[in-house]
């Protein structure tokens, strides 16, 4: 019998300048889920329809350029499904817009941090918790992630497990349940993207009032965060057998 795929849900695609010269989100997600099963992607704004549960072996939720907090109705259906996919026990990855609209579709409080955008490289502090954790056990407890974002968790779902913190955003990671998980950060992106993110992104960290040469100058690569997709892969191809 044929392995079910790890379905890649895009949420929303990169700049057309980095995409052009880089590949999208789904292509680094693929690339870091390895080959551990079947990789197949959809793009959930448009989807008439978004697959069962017993169809999939896991499902990984990408970032956007849209907000969460806007409650578009494609995102508000993937929240919904999302709920459903938990409850049949199907191993879930929201990155970034992902992790917002897991933890919006549980009952927490998503909208614009009000420290402003985060971007650039940065250090999360794993928490006590998450050392038995199946996704972050075998991760250092500190360790360097890639963020860009406007939108955090506010507040976490009443339901949810913190599982990592950092110095701007105290919602880096969290868990629902046995196999869904949170990250606030982008494990798909390369140093090299990152410093993409940051020159397109220049007019606003201008009017932020931040230095762009310093947060390229400080991007560095995050191979503990990068690893959590393979591992996130073999906790889906787990859950199968």
């Amino acid at each position: 019998m044929a392995s079910k795929p790890i379905l890649i849900a895009c949420a929303g695609r990169t700049f057309p300048g980095i995409s052009a010269r880089l590949g999208d989100f789904d292509n680094w997600i693929a690339d870091g889920l390895g080959e551990h099963l079947p990789v197949t992607t959809l793009d959930i704004r448009e989807a008439d329809t978004l697959p069962a549960a017993d169809t999939l072996a896991g499902v990984v939720v990408t970032g956007s350029h849209s907000m969460v907090s806007d409650r578009e109705p494609w995102s508000e259906r993937a929240a919904d499904w999302l709920r459903a996919l938990i409850g049949a026990g199907v191993p879930i990855l929201g990155i970034c817009y992902g992790h917002q609209l897991l933890a919006h579709a549980f009952g927490g409080r998503v909208d614009y941090h009000p420290g402003g955008i985060e971007i650039g490289t940065a250090d999360v502090t794993l928490l006590e918790q998450a050392r038995d954790d199946a996704l972050f056990g075998d991760t250092a407890p500190r360790f360097a992630v890639q963020l860009v974002h406007r939108q955090s968790v506010l507040a976490l779902p009443e339901a949810a497990v913190l599982l990592a913190r950092g110095e701007h955003e105290p919602h880096q990671a969290f868990r629902i349940g046995a196999c869904a998980w949170g990250v606030q950060f982008h494990p798909e992106f390369s140093a090299t993207a990152m410093r993409c993110y940051i020159a397109q992104m220049a007019d606003v960290l201008t009017g932020q009032g931040r230095d762009q040469a310093a947060l390229a100058a400080e991007v560095r690569d995050t191979p503990q965060a990068t690893a959590l997709l393979s591992r996130f892969a073999k906790i889906a191809a787990h859950a199968q057998q």
